[in-house]
C-alpha cells in the first residue's frame, strides 16, 4: 500500500484556519470542508499553536521561537550566570579588604 505524502501548509495557512474556526458563527467542521483539510487537522494546528510543541510555529504574538531565538537566550542565559558569580566574588573580596583596613 502507498503511504500518502502530506501537503505542507504555510503558517499563515495554518493560522487562518485556526482563526476562522474559532470565530463566532463557524465551525471546525466547516471550515475544514472550505479549506479542504480534516477538523482534526485544524485541532492539531490549534493544539500546536497553544503548546508551541515541537516548535512547529516560529513566532506566536510577537514572540521568537526559533533555534537561533533559543540558542542565544541559552548563551546570555550562560553569561548572566557567570557573571553573578563574578560579582558575588568582588562583593566577598572589597568585604575582605574592607576588614583588612580597619
Amino acid at each position: 500500500m502507498a503511504r500518502k505524502k502530506h501537503q505542507a501548509y504555510t503558517e499563515e495557512f495554518r493560522r487562518e484556519a485556526v482563526d476562522r474556526a474559532a470565530k463566532e458563527g463557524q465551525t471546525t467542521a466547516s471550515v475544514a470542508r472550505d479549506l479542504g483539510v480534516s477538523a482534526q487537522q485544524i485541532y492539531n494546528w490549534r493544539r500546536q499553536f497553544t503548546r508551541l510543541s515541537d516548535k512547529q510555529f516560529n513566532t506566536v504574538t510577537g514572540v521568537d521561537y526559533s533555534k537561533q531565538e533559543s540558542a542565544e537566550l541559552r548563551k546570555l542565559k550562560r553569561r548572566n550566570a557567570e557573571l553573578e558569580k563574578e560579582l558575588a566574588f568582588v562583593k566577598k573580596a572589597a568585604a575582605y579588604f574592607a576588614n583588612q583596613q580597619e
